[in-house]
């Protein structure tokens, strides 16, 4: 009888929760050509289709959807059965605080797993804006804190960070996105989709089009990413946005406005305070390999 390879399987649960091949792929650190292979031969292996391919990306098929409830199972047991052997033991309670711009189609997926994968480890997550959690490092409020920063050195923020002890998880293009279905229909003013003035991507993105003379207005108005993906899902208009947190539908956007080119973002896991317990450090060092 055939076997289910952990690998296959691992890149099929990426690209089910990352929504396309496209997405998938520097997740599981190969090319799109490799992962569309690799999905191929477990759909060999199965005898069956695992996944709809359709205009907004991938999504499971039934069969797919069984396949992907073992295939989870089975690669927390594989890791469980790795850390067991290393004697790896993190149990207590965990305060993390994460950025919602960090991969927000996978992310609740992405603490489920660990949750399973460290049964004694508690964790307690609560979504911030990076502005906050970086300034709120040394509070005590939260034992590990994961933020993003503009690569741009006016953006408000923006340090020399090479120096620094925080441990660098991903790099990601911003780009100016649209929904398929949006269109201008004449309009002389570009219609923002934004986050509130706390967020300090939406400040910088304003500032630039101020500083272009980009004439715009605000169409919407979302308290966090989520509702901003639905925004822009509705062609309600237009925003920025990081490539891990575009929604289904969206496409890159410019609509003869002449905006701007955009500077990456980095992930990150912030610096070990002085003197934390020895969970959070063990932690972070775990959090840093499931999260890259």
């Amino acid at each position: 009888m055939p076997r289910l390879d952990l690998d296959l399987l691992q890149t099929f649960v990426a690209v089910a929760e990352a929504g396309s091949l496209s997405a998938a792929a520097p997740l599981v650190f190969r090319s799109q050509s490799a992962v569309s292979e690799q999905i191929r031969k477990l759909e060999d292996v199965c005898g069956l289709a695992l996944l709809s391919r359709g205009k907004k990306g991938v999504s499971p098929t039934p069969a797919g959807e069984r396949l992907l409830t073992h295939a989870r199972k089975l690669l927390t047991l594989s890791d469980l059965a790795f850390q067991d052997m290393q004697g790896v033991l993190l149990a207590g309670d965990l305060r993390l605080a994460i950025t919602d711009y960090f991969r927000p189609s996978s992310i609740a997926a992405i603490l489920s797993r660990l949750r399973a994968q460290y049964p004694r480890l508690r964790l307690h997550v609560s979504i911030r804006k990076s502005a906050l959690i970086e300034q709120d490092a040394g509070s005590g409020d939260f034992d590990i804190g994961l933020s993003m920063c503009i690569l741009d050195r006016r953006a408000q923020g923006a340090k020399d960070r090479r120096a620094d002890r925080r441990i660098r998880l991903r790099r990601e293009p911003l780009s100016w996105i649209a929904d398929a279905s949006f269109a201008l229909n004449g309009a002389s003013r570009l219609p923002l989709i934004v986050l509130p003035a706390t967020c300090s991507l939406q400040r910088f993105i304003v500032r630039i089009l101020d500083e272009r003379e980009i004439s715009y207005e605000i169409a919407h108005s979302a308290s966090g990413v989520g509702g901003l993906q639905l925004a822009l899902s509705a062609g309600l208009g237009v925003s920025c946005l990081n490539a891990s947190a575009f929604p289904q539908g969206a496409r890159e956007f410019d609509g003869g406005f002449r905006l701007p080119r955009l500077p990456d973002v980095e992930f990150s896991l912030l610096p070990p305070r002085i003197g934390e317990p020895r969970l959070v450090t063990e932690a972070r060092e775990m959090l840093a390999q499931q999260l890259a």
